[in-house]
């Protein structure tokens, strides 16, 4: 036992760069949380533009089976990043602390809304949780955009520039996500105006995407160089690319192909925020990877203990959506 607990605590399990990989695993689980719970909440803002009660059933019908184990993801990314950078995760929930309230609040009454709104029939009762329901699917992403933003930028303020116009794009990428999302399971059950609303959420989305990239280029110590880096730049064009084609695809019927081209862009902003972040993990304080991460010991049980649980969660979600595959029927309920 002795010599297996000094072997673990000698060096990283088979050499690997542990301390870079979590970094990339920490913002992986959140990227995967801003995709797979970002079309619940995009879902939750186009209900805003529906007043036909078949239609919202339908929204509510679509997301019913998945939203609250997406919303599991970003469990995994507070728990990662506690377990590998718990300094950081101490400094941002701290300095943060009305964020998260306001994230928590947002995601209680997004999860809670829906479970009401289908209590009664009543028109004033269903417009009060309608509303409820839509305010915590908008303002959700948004506040969390803007955690990400000031995260970034090391700022302790709530309230900043580079916060807002994160947000917006962040906000703005969930109801591109949701539009192919209930294009795919929803289809002739809602108008096609949908389909409308995801190409301008895309346009949106990008628009706001150069906006914070050009806020980020006067508040980042290297400014402009880090923002027209060669990873940058190749992500940015790549996101552009996958905005043209995601708005083509909906536009044709190809729904999952545009839900795909959300994913990528999802997953590359949150590429953005990390290649621009790195080596530091904790701006405010000029942390880097190897000065927040853990000793090596728990690191490597850590990681022995993520290879073995993380694929066991994907099986879970593969399970989940293989089940509730395909389009809604009439007959289906939230």
């Amino acid at each position: 036992m002795t010599s297996a607990v000094d072997a673990l605590a000698g060096g990283p399990v088979f050499g690997l760069p542990l301390p870079e990989l979590w970094f990339s695993l920490v913002f992986a689980l959140l990227g995967t949380f801003l995709f797979l719970d970002g079309f619940d909440f995009g879902a939750g803002a186009i209900f805003a533009t529906l007043s036909d009660d078949e239609a919202r059933e339908a929204v509510l019908s679509a997301i019913g089976p998945f939203w609250d184990g997406n919303e599991v993801w970003l469990v995994v990314f507070g728990g990662a990043l506690f377990a590998a950078f718990p300094s950081v995760y101490a400094g941002l929930f701290s300095r943060h602390y009305l964020l998260m309230f306001g994230i928590l609040g947002a995601l209680i009454f997004r999860g809670l809304a829906p479970e009401m709104y289908e209590q009664r029939h009543d028109a004033r009762w269903r417009r009060w949780w309608g509303r409820s329901f839509v305010a915590g699917s908008v303002l959700a992403p948004f506040l969390l955009g803007a955690f990400a933003g000031n995260w970034l930028v090391g700022t302790p303020r709530s309230l900043t520039l580079i916060g807002v116009v994160t947000g917006v794009a962040v906000t703005a990428l969930t109801v591109v996500s949701g539009a192919a999302f209930l294009r795919l399971k929803a289809r002739n059950a809602l108008p096609e105006r949908v389909t409308d609303i995801g190409v301008g959420a895309v346009a949106t989305y990008l628009l706001a995407a150069v906006a914070t990239l050009g806020v980020l280029a006067t508040r980042l110590p290297t400014g402009v160089d880090a923002v027209l880096s060669p990873p940058v730049v190749a992500l940015v064009v790549a996101s552009v690319a996958l905005g043209v084609g995601y708005g083509v695809a909906l536009r044709r019927g190809a729904n999952l192909a545009a839900l795909a081209a959300a994913a990528g862009l999802t997953y590359g902003l949150i590429a953005v925020v990390a290649v621009l972040m790195y080596p530091r993990i904790d701006p405010a304080t000029g942390a880097t990877v190897g000065d927040a991460v853990v000793s090596t010991l728990p690191l490597n049980l850590m990681s022995i203990g993520a290879a073995l649980l993380l694929p066991l969660v994907a099986a879970y979600f593969v399970v989940l959506y293989s089940a509730f595959s395909g389009p809604i029927t009439a007959e289906e309920a939230y």
